[in-house]
């Protein structure tokens, strides 16, 4: 197979595109006349751009399967302000594990350091069931190993290689510095939430070919899957108590906040309620500062309306951060 040698963070308007790219997302449309079409969404490690067949489109699209490497002939054009490829053709390519690489977007944090960083704060937890939970659940090296490469979500935010654990550093950071100013909240009670609240997405979600749901994790969901971790490492650990286990398994089970954003339980103890808003405020954080980077113009201060946050965001403060985001070297994830 050939080389990757065109990403997408190169390609500019009027080019005409060669190269090979990893299919994100497709979708079947129809166009105003009737007429068949697919949209797709191409990606590499640079990025993502959206991507039409018009002509043709039935024969091509029985070529190729979402999450596949697919060799591309197309010209770029800019519609409605955004890059667009038209595609002209297109074949699925082989390629092997360490080739995919390539194609995914991967976090900048280096892994080693970021688990080290989680470590070092696992050893400063003062009460002993909680610190042996947390090493008993990261003794595991399979486990570990899913930890530092996955990612923490399959769309909106950290959705890159090492997500999971860029975003469990982020939320675990806050959770130490809150705990500094909220003097009557448990805070080894808190760091463990933190550390542990998206342990369940590493059997959630699926990132060997492309970001997509596991069985398990359409069935049972990340945050079910984490209580059942933390349930059966807690049998093993002599004499953990109960009220203690009831606590630690409620921060788990509620941090999402709210029944319709998918939490079995709404926070009901101090601890639980900061980690809920501190895990929403970094995956919105994430999401407008990534979505600021993909439109940030010269020509304009604000963005294209964001259907998600519902709105149109403003540019012009934006700093950009070197140690956020993804990285388009190979070395980022091991």
């Amino acid at each position: 197979m050939e080389n990757k040698k065109l990403y997408v963070k190169d390609i500019k308007d009027n080019l005409q595109v060669e190269g090979l790219f990893l299919v994100r997302d497709k979708n079947n449309g129809i166009t105003k006349n009737g007429k068949p079409y697919i949209a797709l969404n191409l990606a590499d490690k640079t990025g993502e751009i959206k991507a039409r067949i018009w002509d043709h489109a039935e024969k091509l699209g029985s070529q190729f399967l979402q999450g596949e490497v697919v060799k591309i002939k197309a010209f770029a054009v800019l519609y409605q302000g955004l890059l667009q490829l038209n595609i002209s053709a297109i074949e699925k390519c082989i390629v092997d594990g360490s080739g995919l690489r390539d194609f995914l977007p991967a976090s900048k944090l280096d892994p080693e350091a970021g688990f080290a960083e989680i470590m070092t704060q696992v050893s400063e937890i003062e009460n002993e069931y909680l610190r042996k939970l947390l090493e008993l659940i990261f003794s595991d090296h399979e486990l570990v190993k899913a930890f530092k490469s996955a990612p923490a979500a399959k769309s909106i935010h950290h959705d890159f290689l090492g997500g999971l654990l860029e975003h469990t550093c982020n939320v675990m950071r806050l959770a130490v510095d809150m705990a500094k100013h909220y003097k009557n909240v448990n805070r080894d009670v808190l760091v463990t939430g933190a550390i542990l609240h998206d342990i369940g997405k590493i059997y959630e979600l699926s990132y060997e070919k492309n970001f997509d749901y596991t069985d398990r994790g359409r069935l049972i969901g990340h945050i079910t899957l984490a209580d059942s971790l933390i349930t059966e490492k807690i049998q093993l650990i002599p004499d953990f108590p109960v009220d203690l286990a009831s606590v630690v398994r409620h921060i788990i089970l509620s941090h999402h906040g709210q029944y319709e954003f998918g939490s079995p339980k709404r926070p009901k103890t101090l601890e639980a309620l900061l980690l809920s808003y501190l895990d929403d405020i970094d995956a919105k954080m994430f999401g407008f500062a990534q979505f600021i980077r993909k439109e940030k113009s010269p020509d304009t201060k604000w963005t294209s309306y964001h259907k998600l946050f519902e709105r149109y965001i403003y540019t012009s403060t934006f700093i950009e951060d070197e140690l956020s985001g993804t990285d388009a070297s190979d070395e980022a994830i091991p």
